[in-house]
C-alpha cells in the first residue's frame, strides 16, 4: 500500500458523505466547511470535522479515505477568528470535491461531470461553491441529493 499523499484541504462528514474543500490559499474552506457542519447539526444531521488544512489521502477498498494528523485532530482555523475545537473523526471516505466558484465569465457555469484530481491518484467529483455564500449546504444538497444529505 502506498503511503498517504499530504493535501491542503479541510474534510469533514455530513451523514455517510465526505465532503474535501480544497482550493487556494485564503478562499474560505475552512469557514465554509464549518458552516455546513453547523447547519448540518441544525438539521439533526450527523456531522464531523475529519481534519483542517491538512488531510491525508490513501487508498482503501477503492475509495479515497482522509485522515486526519494527530496532531490537529478536532482544530479547525477559521480565519479572523482563531482555532476552535470541534467534535471530529479520525478518518472518512471521501465522495466530493468541493471547489470555488466563479461569479462570471466562461467558469461561471461548470462544465457537468466534472472531476478534479486532489491529489496524483486521487480523483473526485467536483461540486463548486462561492466562498461567501451564507447556505453552502442547502447548495449541496440541491446539486447532489443522491448523496444523503436530504433534510428529515
Amino acid at each position: 500500500m502506498a503511503p498517504p499523499v499530504n493535501v491542503h484541504a479541510t474534510a469533514i462528514r455530513i451523514n455517510q458523505t465526505g465532503l474535501m474543500f480544497a482550493g487556494p490559499s485564503g478562499w474560505g474552506k475552512s469557514m465554509l466547511a464549518f458552516t455546513c457542519l453547523t447547519e448540518a447539526r441544525r438539521l439533526g444531521l450527523p456531522a464531523m470535522l475529519v481534519a483542517d488544512d491538512q488531510v491525508f489521502v490513501e487508498h482503501r477498498g477503492g475509495a479515497i479515505i482522509a485522515k486526519r494528523p494527530d496532531s490537529i485532530a478536532g482544530l479547525i482555523e477559521l480565519r479572523g477568528t482563531g482555532i476552535v475545537s470541534l467534535e471530529s473523526i479520525p478518518e472518512a471516505v471521501m465522495h466530493f470535491a468541493i471547489l470555488p466558484a466563479s461569479v462570471s465569465g466562461p467558469d461561471r457555469l461548470p462544465p457537468d461531470n466534472e472531476q478534479i484530481e486532489v491529489a496524483e491518484g486521487f480523483a473526485l467529483p467536483v461540486i463548486r461553491l462561492l466562498a461567501n455564500t451564507s447556505v453552502p449546504l442547502a447548495i449541496l444538497m440541491a446539486k447532489a441529493p443522491e448523496i444523503g444529505l436530504e433534510c428529515r
